[in-house]
């Protein structure tokens, strides 16, 4: 028996060509980054080129990791998962910043003991391997950005390659800072400074993927408004039993029970719920609605009208 559901909404790409072209010449670039940075910063002794190696190397990870997720996400819902496999890539978002995350401490350690233990630095290499490394994270950032506003999962992606080109600039200041007035204070600086900036903008997504992975609702969805609407119809007295949850970071589902002010048929009652099943289509954007109506109601256990969520 294969399982359809017609309202999953999915999501608006599936799997173009290009998209899955540039996800592997990302993955390919990152590659060849991780390697010369590594080797660059080894011979060079700069710790914050062999950060931007180790960032590099998660990049090459989760770009690869964004793409397996893209694959099994586009599968359809069989019996066994009846949702469908969308929320691999919530997943995934959520392995890649915290993987960006766990780095990130790493180098601040490492910063913080080159503080203590200062190591002379090449300038001159570091430069030009960073200039190298620079130039790729921007083709890079290019070849994802088309993609990274309707997937939380490339965005996660295309987040790590930001933070690397970021990095990447920071290090060749570093590097011209290192050559013309020989500070080799810079170093770490750039390295810690690089990686606060990754741990702040990965929480975002980390917050963002536990909260669709916990069933919660989407940040400031205007629920006042929402109930004020389906009680400003006519027939609707009260509505309660309210969830609300991203199945995945497109995809809004609403249940509730919506208690009817009189006894009336049933053709009439359906009236009612569909006229509310499309305006919260319609105006809060919900892809798959669930309604139940009563009369005169049971007994409300959680979100009813004259409460905020």
């Amino acid at each position: 028996m294969a399982i359809n559901h017609p309202d999953t909404h999915p999501a608006q790409e599936t799997e173009p060509r290009h998209r899955n072209r540039n996800l592997a010449l990302t993955t390919g670039l990152n590659l060849l980054i991780t390697i010369a940075e590594l080797v660059g910063g080894i011979l060079s002794g700069s710790l914050a080129l062999i950060s931007d190696a180790l960032h590099n190397a998660g990049d090459t990870i989760a770009v690869a990791l964004s793409f397996l997720a893209l694959r099994i996400g586009n599968k359809k819902a069989d019996e066994r998962r009846t949702f469908g496999y969308k929320r691999i890539e919530i997943l995934t978002a959520l392995l890649n910043a915290s993987l960006l995350i766990a780095i990130s401490v790493f180098l601040i350690i490492e910063a913080i003991d080159r503080f203590i233990k200062p190591t002379p630095v090449e300038g001159g290499l570091m430069l030009v391997v960073a200039l190298i490394g620079l130039i790729a994270n921007l083709v890079g950032v290019m070849l994802l950005h088309p993609h990274s506003h309707g997937s939380i999962n490339i965005k996660a992606a295309w987040l790590h390659l930001i933070g690397d080109t970021v990095s990447s600039v920071a290090v060749v200041v570093g590097g011209i800072a290192i050559m013309w007035l020989n500070v080799i204070w810079i170093d770490p600086v750039i390295t810690i400074s690089v990686a606060l900036y990754l741990v702040k903008e990965s929480w975002n997504i980390v917050y963002e993927t536990t909260n669709i992975l916990m069933q919660g609702a989407p940040r400031d969805f205007p629920f006042d408004n929402l109930i004020r609407e389906a009680t400003s119809i006519e027939g609707i007295s009260d509505i309660h039993h309210i969830h609300l949850w991203n199945l995945d970071d497109q995809t809004l589902h609403f249940e509730a029970h919506i208690c009817l002010s009189q006894d009336m048929s049933l053709s009439e009652a359906d009236r009612i719920r569909g006229l509310l099943e499309g305006r919260l289509k319609e105006m809060f954007h919900i892809g798959h609605v669930t309604l139940q109506t009563e009369y005169p109601g049971c007994r409300p256990t959680n979100i009813q009208h004259h409460t905020n969520p």
